[in-house]
């Protein structure tokens, strides 16, 4: 079945903690499905460059709303919006209900685009996009996740701490699982996937898998 025949554009729901390679599989999922694919953290980091471009506060609410609605979705550049200045002002406006409200919205409207998406982040399966047929959570230990950013940054020829990294890793975590509004948790219809032992290929055919049967149903 090709699922550029589907009338009811299919919404493949990604969550995971960093460095899990949701990432990667998400993009590798979109471009064999011909669907659209969008990482939603880098809304969250787009809302937070425009604030720190500005020189404007992270700690109201109002202004990082309204930075938030003007997100432009078609505009997000992964080099970029990468840095991590940029991700640490992003982990402080993601626990604002307002502006997780503004960027909820917009995540949703691209849910809607033919002939299906992927979106992944911290949120899709259980509030961003509920009713996704298909939902998957990919994670890996706190350990190997940071080896994996470690390797990442020494690849690109930069200087690396893994303790600091792997520290970084664990804090992001009980931020993001701690927060009260939409904590990173799996979806209880979610296909869990750990690649903690798990090469992208073999986690890629795992998910395919799991898509497939939905194409078919």
């Amino acid at each position: 079945m090709n699922p550029a025949d589907n009338t009811t554009p299919l919404v493949i729901a990604i969550d995971g903690p960093a460095a899990a390679g949701k990432g990667t599989l998400s993009r590798q999922i979109a471009e064999t499905y011909g669907f659209q694919h969008l990482d939603t953290g880098l809304t969250y980091r787009a809302a937070a460059k425009a604030l720190l471009d500005r020189g404007l506060p992270l700690n109201d609410e109002g202004i990082a709303e309204k930075m938030a609605r003007d997100v432009e979705l078609a505009g997000l550049d992964r080099e970029i919006l990468s840095a991590h200045a940029i991700g640490e002002a992003a982990s402080k406006i993601a626990v604002m209900p307002a502006v997780r409200r503004a960027l909820v919205e917009a995540q949703q409207a691209f849910s809607k685009r033919k002939p299906g998406t992927v979106l992944d982040g911290r949120d899709i399966g259980t509030v961003v996009c509920p009713d996704a047929p298909v939902k998957l959570y990919v994670t890996a230990s706190p350990e190997v996740r940071a080896r994996r950013r470690y390797d990442e940054i020494v690849g690109r020829g930069d200087a690396a701490n893994f303790d600091e990294i792997f520290a970084d890793v664990r804090k992001r975590d009980e931020r993001d699982m701690g927060r009260a509004d939409s904590p990173l948790k799996p979806a209880k219809d979610a296909h869990l996937l750990d690649t903690s032992e798990m090469g992208i290929e073999a986690a890629f055919q795992a998910a395919k898998a799991i898509i497939d049967a939905a194409l078919k149903g």
